[in-house]
């Protein structure tokens, strides 16, 4: 038997739109209750009124991974709302495509500053509350970039890279808390950061959506505490 999740708390980081907006929603549907964390208020709005259909708590804070004071300031604010977090799921990220000499330095280093650095702020305001459970789960969300470089992906596998090692490290250190970090490295994925508005990409039939991943990362957090799946790679079908 596994464990139910129902009437525990998961804060979610890129909770506006795409892989996101579907775990939020997922979660809520088992009975979660959601902190949603996001930039774009408008977005946070939208899906804390979907999520709160579900009849379970929902409070949604607009911030800017890359800044830790603010990530901070989140954490409280949804700490006091939504109680302190049993479920992490470090999903924001930017993707930034294009030769390794012709992208602007700035530009790579903050695909760094969201990715790597974003998600090492929420985790570090996150993990004492977890810490003091003595449980929690910690989904990131690296890439199948995180495995293998491509061109024109420079500062993107970069920073997914990082990401995995970062998981692999903080995996081992926080075990004898009963604390599971799970890393999925999933291909491509149907949202708007991969896809954009061209519905030439968006076939559901042969392309992952972001409900896809989002009924994944439920089964995983089902999974009996003794056990966790510490890495895995989420690949389409057939999209051809």
């Amino acid at each position: 038997m596994g464990q139910d999740i129902q009437g525990k708390v998961a804060y979610i980081t890129g909770a506006g739109s795409g892989i996101g907006r579907a775990t939020a929603l997922e979660l809520a549907a088992e009975g979660v209750h959601v902190g949603l964390i996001a930039r774009t208020e408008s977005k946070l709005q939208a899906v804390a009124k979907e999520a709160k259909a579900h009849g379970v708590n929902v409070h949604y804070t607009p911030c800017d991974i890359a800044d830790m004071g603010k990530v901070e300031q989140a954490v409280d604010e949804l700490r006091q709302h939504v109680g302190p977090a049993d479920i992490l799921i470090n999903n924001a990220g930017i993707g930034l495509k294009g030769n390794f000499l012709e992208l602007d330095p700035q530009d790579w280093k903050h695909t760094l500053e969201v990715n790597v650095f974003g998600t090492y702020h929420v985790t570090r305001a996150v993990l004492p509350d977890m810490i003091e459970k003595d449980k929690g789960d910690i989904i990131n969300i690296s890439s199948s970039n995180g495995l293998k470089g491509t061109a024109k992906s420079t500062s993107y596998s970069a920073s997914k890279f990082a990401v995995q090692g970062m998981s692999e490290a903080l995996m081992q250190e926080v075990r004898p808390y009963n604390i599971r970090v799970f890393t999925m490295n999933p291909s491509m994925v149907a949202t708007e950061m991969m896809y954009g508005d061209d519905p030439d990409k968006n076939d559901k039939d042969k392309y992952m959506q972001p409900e896809d991943l989002a009924e994944y990362m439920v089964s995983q957090l089902k999974l009996h505490q003794r056990i966790f799946i510490k890495q895995s790679l989420q690949w389409a079908t057939n999209p051809f």
